[in-house]
């Protein structure tokens, strides 16, 4: 619905990718519903992965011992993020919906964006112990996680050689969203498209597309281990 703002992080080196193309239309048809729509493009901005001390300006909170959870949660208090990190936490604040849009890299997502997570998703602004699962600090928020895979359906069937796929959204969803109180929609999994013809990936955008239409309308997953376990 229009004013409803969202923020696609992507992680694809190639814009000309299967995931280019997903994030395009992603951004062309959730605008098209007057949606306010932001991209982090996390190769394109050469986003910084590695959580270190450059991540803290000025003094340190205990320059004796370095505890990046602790510098960065106290960094936050006192505004003393570096730029970089408080622009994506801006944006994150804003955001009624994130997407994740990459390529499934060792079951799991590319080392650029786990340093997004890593490094955005800060003690103080995402999640305050006891405030985390369902009363994480980013509740009221939605995520959903859009990816390709190498391995085919068949492979990351329950019986299949990979397992369930949902095991490894089990640590992205759960683990990270889900830990920060965001509620999670089902996921969107565009499988082997390398191994499909140039047909069935137009298929795949489509399919992305008509999702879209009425994503807003979607009910978030059960939040519960049952969902990825059963």
């Amino acid at each position: 619905p229009p004013g409803r703002k969202v923020l696609i992080v992507y992680a694809h080196q190639e814009p000309k990718s299967l995931n280019g193309s997903l994030k395009r239309v992603a951004v062309e048809e959730l605008s098209e519903q007057g949606c306010s729509v932001m991209v982090s493009d996390l190769y394109a901005m050469q986003f910084e992965p590695r959580a270190t001390r450059n991540d803290i300006v000025g003094c340190l909170h205990n320059s004796e011992e370095f505890n990046y959870g602790v510098e960065t949660r106290e960094a936050y208090k006192r505004g003393g993020l570096s730029d970089d990190v408080i622009e994506e936490q801006k944006k994150v604040q804003e955001a009624d919906l994130l997407i994740f849009q990459f390529p499934l890299y060792w079951f799991s997502m590319p080392a650029i964006m786990k340093g997004w997570m890593d490094r955005v998703l800060v003690q103080g602004f995402a999640h305050e112990f006891p405030n985390c699962y369902d009363s994480g600090l980013l509740k009221n928020k939605l995520a959903l996680f859009s990816f390709t895979t190498g391995g085919s359906k068949e492979m990351y069937a329950k019986g299949g050689i990979s397992g369930d796929i949902r095991y490894l959204l089990w640590p992205m969803q759960h683990g990270i969203m889900h830990f920060c109180g965001v509620k999670v929609l089902a996921p969107h999994i565009c499988f082997a498209p390398e191994f499909v013809s140039e047909k069935e990936r137009k298929k795949m955008l489509i399919a992305w597309a008509q999702r879209l239409k009425t994503l807003w309308k979607e009910e978030p997953i059960n939040c519960s281990p049952e969902w990825y376990f059963k």
